[in-house]
């Protein structure tokens, strides 16, 4: 087995993980706290709260679902073509780590958006009456702030070239 077919079959794996315990939290929220009062972690500043998000971050775009689906759905397309022509080596392993979180969170929701026609979230900062989320929410959080460090503080533009449409030597690619 080649190195970028190890790299991916890894990708895969950790996705597996990942989007699991996305969906085991979640399902463990609908156990433990749904039709029930929210549960204190920190008082005042953190708690769990479930809730039924039918939008996007913050609830916005409500009842949206197919725009939902054509944004999971381009995030994993472009994440599959990303990794197939990214250089191999651990210089790139910051970036496919971003890949992976990212396609982690926009699936993990995914799956609640066709099971139930909602994503649910309970984590709930009440020091800041911060919008409820949940852990794929997170990983898009991260995923989406070290792909910015990354584009603009660690990798040179060089280094990024894979993503042209153009090759590594600026050849058009037929």
């Amino acid at each position: 087995m080649n190195r970028k077919m190890r790299q991916l079959l890894f990708f895969l794996a950790g996705l597996i993980g990942s989007i699991g315990f996305d969906q085991l939290t979640k399902r463990l929220a609908v156990l433990y706290l749904k039709e029930k009062p929210a549960f204190s972690i920190w008082d005042g500043v953190f708690e769990l709260r479930y809730s039924e998000n039918r939008g996007a971050a913050f609830g916005v775009l409500q009842g949206q679902q197919s725009f939902f689906f054509v944004v999971a759905f381009a995030v994993i397309a472009f994440t599959i073509w990303a990794l197939w022509r990214m250089p191999s080596g651990k210089r790139y392993l910051p970036f496919a780590g971003s890949l992976f979180l990212l396609v982690s969170g926009a699936v993990g929701n995914l799956i609640d958006r066709v099971a139930n026609g909602y994503v649910v979230d309970f984590l709930y900062f009440r020091l800041i009456d911060f919008p409820i989320f949940n852990v794929a929410d997170c990983y898009v959080v991260v995923a989406t702030f070290l792909l910015i460090v990354l584009f603009f503080f660690y990798y040179s533009d060089e280094e990024l070239a894979f993503l042209s449409w153009k090759g590594r030597t600026g050849e058009r690619i037929r």
